[in-house]
């Protein structure tokens, strides 16, 4: 007896990194997947929770490294849903925080191909936490943004420049390349003294950070070789973590 193909897309949020920090219903549905499309920042670890027989097809993206294209992306998700049933697309992160999954819904919707979506926790606020830096914190900080660095054209989002008048926690995706103009913007909004700091491979073995001000972040990034991916939060929070108080402590020794 032939069984009927019943095509399903999930778009799964990994999170931030760690294998550890995907949530129990992402492992449900990926038990339950007979393709996962994959992203370049994805523990590949976590491809075990798929059966066996399940495809399991690489569709990651890095800076500078497109091996495969957004729009393949979305054909991928129909054609292998239309094929072979229960399609996991596992991102990175949340599918939802600059992770390009509406347009992926918009795409595979467009076919009559049922999806649901499965938040993932967001590298914005987990990737601060596993340095011990609070997004916000009574008395410090009563908000924080998060803002991609680089436009749809390339370009350094004009957001940076607003929220660096704010008082607000700053978390900035994908921004390790516009370091230097970010830091135009917070000393041009006379912010050259507020903390900053830069996670690359944050809560992975990989993570490596440097931290310090706006006026000294840059060199400090370029001697410890920081690239992506990486975030850079910029705030007073930033002086609140345990991991980074022997930075801020000689930053006021220095200045007294």
């Amino acid at each position: 007896m032939i069984q009927s193909v019943k095509p399903k897309v999930t778009l799964v949020g990994a999170g931030p990194g760690d294998p550890e920090l995907i949530t129990l219903k992402a492992i449900l549905a990926l038990n339950k997947a007979d393709v996962v499309l994959y992203d370049a920042l994805i523990d590949k670890t976590l491809l075990k929770h798929a059966p066996d027989k399940a495809i399991k097809i690489y569709v990651g993206k890095r800076v500078g490294k497109h091996s495969c294209p957004q729009d393949e992306t979305n054909r991928l998700c129909v054609e292998n849903a239309l094929k072979h049933g229960h399609v996991v697309r596992l991102k990175g992160g949340d599918p939802f925080v600059f992770g390009r999954g509406a347009e992926e819904i918009d795409y595979i919707e467009a076919f009559g191909i049922p999806t649901e979506v499965i938040p993932g926790i967001t590298s914005s606020i987990a990737v601060p936490a596993s340095i011990g830096i609070p997004v916000t914190k009574r008395g410090v900080s009563e908000s924080f943004w998060v803002i991609t660095a680089t436009t749809s054209y390339g370009e350094l989002s004009r957001d940076i420049a607003i929220a660096a008048e704010s008082t607000a926690t700053v978390v900035i995706l994908m921004g390790t390349k516009k370091l230097n103009e970010i830091v135009k913007a917070y000393s041009t909004a006379g912010k050259s003294d507020i903390p900053v700091a830069i996670i690359q491979n944050g809560t992975t073995r990989e993570e490596q950070f440097v931290a310090g001000t706006i006026k000294d972040i840059a060199s400090k990034a370029h001697q410890a070789g920081i690239a992506a991916p990486a975030i850079i939060i910029v705030g007073e929070v930033v002086k609140e973590s345990y991991r980074l108080k022997e930075v801020y402590e000689q930053v006021i020794h220095v200045a007294q």
